[in-house]
């Protein structure tokens, strides 16, 4: 994460220069010719004191490339315990979601159960099977002499 930051807060420097050096240069046209000589003199001074860009060349590149994918961004600078540590919310969260489908599935199995289990203790006529409230007339059956 740092050396994405680094990165850039390099890119923001480079920028600023940039449109620093375009800026000075768009007024150095109007300037005498002993102070135009003189800024010459100090970016030649200050270029050759500048900071060395690190550059990497294509072999060096493709010869870290591979290790970085199976290190899983080495480059980040995160530790093995952080990745590890990552990825066990998503473990959770799989674990939980199957516990509750299993409870979920569970809880039908047992309504059904109990829909049958009244079927068949209870004396009724073969006419009541073929009504299409009778699961609802057992459900509210069932739930009022409980209220009592």
């Amino acid at each position: 994460m740092t050396h994405s930051l680094q990165k850039q807060v390099d890119v923001l420097q480079d920028r600023f220069g940039l449109k620093t050096a375009a800026h000075l240069s768009a007024g150095a046209a109007s300037l005498p010719y002993d102070v135009s000589e003189r800024l010459r003199a100090a970016r030649f001074q200050a270029l050759a004191q500048r900071k060395i860009a690190r550059t990497e060349t294509v072999s060096s590149i493709a010869g870290t490339g591979n290790a970085a994918s199976l290190t899983w961004g080495a480059d980040d600078g995160v530790s093995w315990w952080a990745r590890v540590g990552s990825v066990v919310p998503l473990i959770a969260l799989v674990v939980g979601l199957l516990a509750i489908e299993a409870i979920q599935n569970d809880n039908r199995a047992q309504e059904v159960a109990e829909v049958d289990v009244a079927l068949l203790t209870d004396d009724l006529p073969p006419a009541a099977f073929a009504d299409p409230g009778f699961v609802q007339f057992l459900k509210t059956e069932r739930l009022a002499p409980a209220a009592q």
